[in-house]
């Protein structure tokens, strides 16, 4: 309960069996970077199709393919400015003497030639200059589906400010407006496929490397002891690597691979991508089950193959005395603290992205095989989650926060012996180069106030000094102009938007021990936007947060729990629904360590480090 938010919480917040255990650390140790949802686009890229070479940068003379601000804040994710900041981790990486780099899917925007060039060409530079080994696995948008699909955007940055249509093929897109810049047609703004995003990154973990000490697939037939480079690579061709799921469908790509790229570490990536043959699109497929349940219940579901090869990989590494980490683009585990069931009751079960919160069967069955630290992508969230079992088994699950969201960070791994794993989170706020753009969004601000004064941003974001505020600007922006609108009970959301920190403490102590002669510090807003600071960033968002505010927020939460039964019956719905808020909010804030920790993956324990 909150009651235990004592100061010592505030700076590192740790749950029941995490308190106890001391893990050994030695010197010698590997290290590998986890860097999820990078979304790279390459503004810096080109069109090999078209002399169309983006918009001047009236900063610095030159040409990007940027897209507008106002795309940007209303995605859950930047589109420009993480190309900075991806380049700003691996020069850290590099700086750490890292030389393992895994990318848990989404590395791309939406897997567009230039885009997976510009990855390639990035990745192709730090291995020849520093000897980096990068490790990619498949995301919802790399690739959006199994085959390369004609596709296009509405929102790149174009002359005076402009939005620019770009597209794959003429007739994708049908003029709005007399005076639209004119559309530009490329092959390269269309989505790939399996085929080409893994011949086109084939070296990073895709196909077998004679650097690898061992590489295998849920498709391939030898055994560790049988390995050898030339079958390796003779068994892993793309029409090798696939499934179906009915008696009639085509076979469906799954480029899941095992690699050891050092003695004793496994590295096992699962691809979570699932699809399902339909008459009713173009491409004759639909993801499965997107909207209406969690990646891995479609994988129990369809890719039982791939099911059973974890459970003999996890087998194997037993034998074999390896350290498994295994890897994808989804979570095993719900990121949410244990609320979602209040959250589907204050939100919705299809809001808030409950949906992709994972069924906690999922945990139980790969727990129960053995499998012990996964670390996934996708929810832009920075979590740790475990769930432990009456016959010893446990699974921790890592969420790695994204390069173009808040909070923009990234994970290192530092395996230790004994079975510890250390985990340590490291922030992006200081990227060079965040602001480079800033210029085309002052022309972009100005059409807008002409033209467009409903789509208006709010231009204090350009205000930012450094990329961690940028992405909190984003966040608030986000919180504003998309999840406001989307998630929240209307009228629960006029009650919040019109409260500050004196009148819900009034609310939620009916009245008593109010001193409104003070002024007020923050608004009914800015307790919206610490529950998704608290969301998505966890333990990350308290220094932002303040001692101050968070000892605030619990004495109005405290207050509102601890309404009896029957004060509950009493209430009416709106009085419900913040009462709702406030169980969600407290959940959100005891949560696991989430930022510097180890985990002992001997005895399920995982303790704060300084």
């Amino acid at each position: 309960m909150l009651q235990k938010l004592n100061s010592v919480i505030l700076a590192c917040i740790i749950i029941g069996f995490t308190i106890s255990c001391k893990p050994q650390y030695e010197e010698n140790s590997t290290q590998i970077a986890f860097l999820a949802d990078v979304h790279l686009n390459d503004i810096y890229g080109a069109f090999e199709d078209s002399d169309f070479k983006g918009v001047q940068n009236p900063g610095n003379g030159q040409y990007v393919l940027a897209r507008t601000m106002k795309a940007q804040l209303h995605s859950t994710r930047i589109f420009n400015e993480n190309y900075f900041a991806f380049l700003a981790a691996l020069d850290d990486i590099v700086q750490k003497g890292i030389k393992h780099v895994v990318l848990p899917g989404d590395f791309s925007d939406d897997g567009q030639p230039y885009n997976v060039r510009g990855l390639k060409h990035i990745l192709d530079q730090y291995s020849a200059d520093y000897g980096i080994r990068f490790f990619a696995i498949t995301g919802n948008h790399d690739p959006v589906g199994p085959y390369t699909m004609e596709a296009g955007k509405t929102d790149f940055l174009g002359k005076d400010g402009k939005p620019q249509v770009i597209m794959s093929k003429a007739g994708l897109y049908h003029q709005q407006f007399a005076d639209e810049n004119p559309v530009v047609i490329t092959k390269d703004i269309c989505k790939l496929g399996y085929e080409e995003i893994v011949n086109t990154l084939g070296n990073n973990g895709f196909l077998p490397q004679k650097s690898y000490k061992y590489w295998e697939t849920p498709f391939t037939s030898y055994t560790y002891e049988e390995y050898d480079y030339k079958t390796a690579m003779e068994q892993s061709g793309f029409n090798l690597r696939g499934y179906t799921v009915s008696k009639d469908s085509v076979n469906l790509p799954d480029v899941s691979y095992l690699v050891e790229p050092v003695d004793g570490l496994w590295l096992l990536a699962l691809d979570g991508n699932v699809y399902l043959p339909s008459n009713n699109t173009d491409y004759g497929f639909i993801k499965a089950g997107a909207k209406n349940s969690s990646e891995y219940s479609n994988i129990i579901a369809q890719k039982k193959h791939l099911v059973n090869w974890v459970k003999r990989v996890v087998k194997e590494a037993r034998r074999l005395d390896k350290t498994l980490i295994t890897f994808s683009h989804y979570p095993m585990i719900d990121c949410y603290d244990g609320a979602v069931d209040d959250m589907k009751a204050l939100f919705g079960k299809e809001k808030m992205q409950l949906h992709r919160a994972p069924d906690p069967g999922i945990a139980e069955l790969f727990a129960k095989m053995g499998l012990k630290l996964h670390l996934g992508g996708h929810m832009h969230m920075n979590d740790t989650g475990i769930k432990t079992y009456d016959d010893g088994s446990f699974l921790v699950n890592i969420q790695v926060p994204s390069l173009a969201s808040y909070p923009a960070a990234y994970k290192i791994l530092t395996v230790k012996s004994h079975g510890i794993i250390e985990v340590e989170t490291v922030p992006l706020d200081s990227v060079s180069g965040f602001d480079a753009l800033f210029p085309l969004y002052e022309m972009e601000y100005g059409n807008l106030q002409s033209a467009d004064k409903e789509g208006l941003w709010n231009k204090e974001v350009l205000s930012s000094k450094n990329y961690g505020e940028l992405m909190d600007w984003h966040l608030q922006e986000l919180v504003r102009l998309r999840f406001l609108e989307r998630d929240w009970p209307e009228e629960f959301k006029s009650f919040m938007l019109s409260s500050n920190d004196q009148s819900l403490l009034a609310f939620a102590t009916n009245g008593s021990d109010v001193d409104t002669s003070k002024p007020v510090n923050w608004t009914g807003f800015d307790m919206v936007c610490d529950f998704y600071r608290l969301l998505h960033a966890d333990m990350m968002a308290l220094d932002k947060i303040g001692k101050d505010r968070l000892e605030q927020y619990k004495t109005i939460i405290d207050a509102e729990l601890s309404k009896s039964q029957q004060d509950l019956e009493k209430l009416d719905s709106m009085h419900l629904d913040f009462y709702k808020f406030s169980a969600v909010f407290n959940q959100l804030l005891h949560s696991e360590p989430s930022r510097h920790f180890s985990i002992d993956l001997f005895t399920a324990c995982i303790t704060p480090n300084p």
